[in-house]
């Protein structure tokens, strides 16, 4: 699980580091309702880093993200914060208690931090689908085929290819 979620962290390494300019990282797609690649990209960082963060208590909370607007406007950074996540990852399995805030009252709800790294995983792909929308509506195709394809998606295209 580990190295999936690397390599996909990577995926966006590589897209990211291959953007024609900042600007394509900035620039609001419309058929994102106007949100751009970097508010995509700071996303998928902020909620791993919560997960990383709350790790040692043993407490995440999802909602309580930074919204840092340097991950949003500096792909530079973001791909700093994308390594970093990648190097820190990889911990042993304990319980952990998600945290959120529904009508104003606190809800606690067990999990445990291989689940929420393979929440994340899940969550860094969609928004990697999503940024693929951007960038081909940017009419930037440099983007590999199996961006933002869960991995058992690819696995089943390929056993349906044989």
């Amino acid at each position: 699980m580990f190295s999936i979620a690397r390599n996909t962290l990577g995926e966006l390494i590589n897209v990211l580091r291959n953007l024609p300019d900042n600007n394509a990282y900035l620039f609001p797609v419309e058929s994102l309702s106007g949100a751009s690649i970097g508010q995509h990209t700071r996303h998928i960082i902020e909620l791993y880093q919560c997960l990383l963060s709350g790790y040692e208590a043993g407490v995440v909370n999802y909602d309580n993200r930074k919204r840092d607007q340097l991950l949003e406007t500096e792909s530079a950074a973001a791909i700093d914060a994308l390594l970093h996540i990648s190097s820190k990852l990889e911990q042993p399995d304990k319980d952990i208690t998600i945290q959120y805030e529904l009508n104003q009252s606190p809800l606690f709800i067990r999990s445990n931090y291989f689940r929420e790294v393979y929440y994340n995983l899940e969550h860094c792909i969609h928004h990697q689908a999503l940024i693929k929308v951007g960038l081909l509506t940017l009419q930037i195709h440099s983007v590999p085929g199996q961006f933002g394809v869960a991995p058992s998606t690819i696995q089943y295209r390929q056993q349906c290819a044989q």
